[in-house]
């Protein structure tokens, strides 16, 4: 195991950072115990990258009908509101959109994105921005991995054309070792997986054997992670809300996990807390997006209003000044046009 000296001091500021915040919590996950959502009540799903946020936001809106968000993994199946038909648990971005658009406003109200619209999601969905994330990869902070990878680096790996770190060897000052390089990615459905693949210029078919896709995405409490020679795929923003602001549970924490730079930019400034502009600038930087159904968005009734109340562009997650510390509490940026929404 060789120790990367490029970027140690961001190393060394991140770990002593998430053991200093570790004991903090963040809003309980799913709806609290005991409490079954109303059948009026806006009710969610979908991606695990921004299930945190959407637990503290649902606890902090006091508007009626009152928002309610189900995390990404748990118990299966679950019953999102009363008089709802079961669905199985939907985990990830995909899953939840595909959930939200075989169901009614009975069932679901909304789905949590951490990629935009794609060519292949169903018809009459309505996507409505609201913050910036970006994406880089992780690697053991004391392991193999370097401090830098190219996009092109990064591809190699995920087409398994690379599979040992002596084999990359554009890295100034870099020398990889000769051990076998263990790949990751989320699960197919991952919003975090699909706008990585897309950066890489991939799609899952190209997607390399030598990956293992059984893993969480934002997190390094997994065994399989905790290895010198694990690289995986991380959201910034979500990283600095563990790191730095103590939105960690047992299972959703770094554990020795660091992001790293992605072609030489680094992605998280360490004295303000927040993704560095040059990096927010990269194609590694995303919006973030909740989903609706576009007519339920263009009904002009009541459920129509909660929704527009919200999330539009003047409802209470772009415009309310708590909703707006709890997206930079948990590692996002916030979005000036937020509230922008496209159409599948």
């Amino acid at each position: 195991m060789r120790t990367i000296s490029l970027s140690k001091p961001l190393f060394a500021v991140a770990i002593a950072a998430a053991v200093a915040t570790l004991a903090a919590g963040p809003a309980l996950a799913d709806p609290p115990s005991g409490v079954t959502p109303a059948a009026t009540d806006i009710v969610g799903v979908g991606s695990d990258t921004t299930q945190a946020l959407f637990n503290q936001l649902s606890a902090d809106y006091t508007g009626t009908p009152k928002l309610y968000s189900w995390d990404a993994t748990g118990s299966s199946p679950i019953t999102p509101k009363s008089g709802a038909s079961s669905i199985a648990r939907p985990n990830g971005s995909s899953a939840g959109i595909t959930a939200l658009s075989t169901t009614t406003s009975s069932t679901l109200d909304y789905s949590r994105s951490s990629r935009p619209a794609g060519s292949s999601d169903p018809t009459g969905l309505t996507f409505i921005a609201y913050a910036k994330d970006a994406v880089s990869y992780a690697a053991d902070a004391n392991g193999d991995a370097p401090a830098n990878l190219t996009t092109a680096d990064l591809k190699n790996i995920y087409t398994c054309t690379d599979t040992k770190w002596n084999q990359i060897t554009d890295i100034s000052g870099y020398t990889g070792s000769a051990n076998t390089i263990q790949a990751f990615l989320p699960q197919v459905g991952s919003g975090t997986r699909a706008f990585f693949e897309s950066v890489l210029g991939l799609t899952d078919a190209q997607i390399g054997s030598c990956v293992n896709s059984t893993v969480e995405e934002n997190e390094g409490t997994n065994a399989l992670l905790q290895t010198a020679d694990a690289i995986v795929p991380y959201s910034v923003g979500h990283y600095i809300g563990q790191v730095y602001f103590g939105h960690t549970t047992s299972t959703d924490a770094p554990g020795p996990l660091t992001v790293r730079e992605t072609n030489g930019v680094v992605p998280i400034d360490t004295v303000n807390h927040v993704i560095t502009s040059a990096y927010a600038a990269t194609s590694y930087a995303r919006n973030l997006y909740t989903v609706v159904r576009t007519a339920d968005w263009n009904a002009g009734n009541a459920h129509a209003t909660a929704l527009k109340g919200l999330f539009s562009s003047t409802g209470w997650v772009c415009k309310n000044s708590t909703a707006q510390a709890d997206v930079k509490s948990f590692g996002f940026l916030l979005l000036g046009l937020c509230g922008t929404t496209s159409t599948t």
